[in-house]
């Protein structure tokens, strides 16, 4: 069984070997300006799409708007806050502007599927035949993995967010009461950076496959960074979610998984040939560290040899 999996593993090292002596399928020289107008092209189709997102969303503004203050309606009622729960403008255009930003990232959301792909089209003449063959993966889980982020953001993180802030209104001590004035147009902005940070956040394994495609990192490496990683998972999440012990683990503990997921995936599509040299770099650091501990244990034995004093032997005189 060993024999087999190491004359597996030793085949595909030598196709990635192939793959990358011969250069990605359709090898071209491309020139700056060739780059500029392949990214010009892929930028274009995507606004394209996402104007008709961007439409299709604005005649359904009114829908999007009722079912995204859900979470914060439902915390109003359950923390029996005075009135009800209503959102205000400041100035004659507030409205639109907060309804053109909720069409903005309707639309967007629409078009993701383009966007992703035209994305993957632009990467695409670099890669090699057989990673060209990801493209409708890549463009399904990027697309299902950002549509997830946001509805788990909908269903958790805004609803403890919600409750947290509000739990802070009423009365204060019978002196004062607090109450809420939430502005449209701040309401909508702060929905859509909790929708898209979780969004993002969801598209880590993509991310982490995609460079391990790439021969940038390896699954050995990413369990190297992994507490790094913790770490600035919650520090992040500390900044972007509320004070609260419970929005601070809704958004860090998902993005820990996330990454351990990526690791799995790493594993399974990083390319041999790129882990190969990888551990050959380790192995070569690792043997002169060691070398260079030993010549130093070494050098310091001898100047204790010379600086041992010597013994005196007392002798009788005839």
């Amino acid at each position: 069984m060993t024999k087999k999996a190491s004359e597996k593993e030793k085949e595909e090292e030598e196709r990635d070997l192939d793959d990358e002596e011969q250069g990605p399928e359709d090898d071209k020289p491309m020139s700056f300006w060739d780059h500029l107008g392949e990214l010009r092209t892929r930028v274009v189709y995507s606004l394209i799409a996402l104007i008709i997102g961007c439409a299709i969303t604005w005649f359904s503004k009114e829908k999007l708007l009722a079912k995204i203050t859900d979470p914060f309606c439902a915390s109003w009622k359950a923390h029996a806050v005075p009135g009800a729960c209503n959102l205000h403008f400041s100035t004659p255009g507030g409205d639109f502007a907060a309804y053109f930003t909720l069409a903005l990232i309707g639309g967007f959301a629409i078009a993701a599927p383009v966007i992703f792909y035209q994305l993957w089209a632009f990467v695409a003449p670099g890669l090699y035949a057989k990673e060209k063959k990801y493209v409708i993966p890549f463009v399904v889980a990027s697309t299902f993995l950002f549509v997830s982020g946001g509805f788990f953001a909908f269903k958790f993180a805004l609803p403890l967010t919600f409750g947290y802030f509000l739990s802070m209104s009423g009365s204060v001590e019978g002196a004062v009461t607090v109450t809420p004035t939430i502005m449209m147009e701040e309401y909508i902005d702060f929905v859509v950076k909790i929708l898209l940070g979780f969004g993002a956040i969801f598209e880590i394994p993509i991310l982490f496959t995609f460079l391990s495609l790439a021969g940038v990192v390896n699954h050995k490496q990413m369990l190297r960074w992994a507490r790094y990683y913790i770490f600035a998972a919650f520090l992040i999440a500390g900044i972007l979610t509320p004070p609260d012990w419970a929005s601070q683990l809704v958004m860090a503990i998902p993005a820990s998984g996330l990454y351990f997921l990526s690791v799995g995936l790493v594993f399974i599509f990083q390319k041999k040939s790129a882990l190969k040299a990888w551990e050959d770099r380790e192995q070569e650091k690792a043997d002169a560290k060691k070398k260079e501990e030993d010549d130093k244990a070494a050098e310091e034995k001898k100047k204790r040899k010379k600086t041992k004093p010597k013994s005196k032997t007392k002798g009788a005189v005839a």
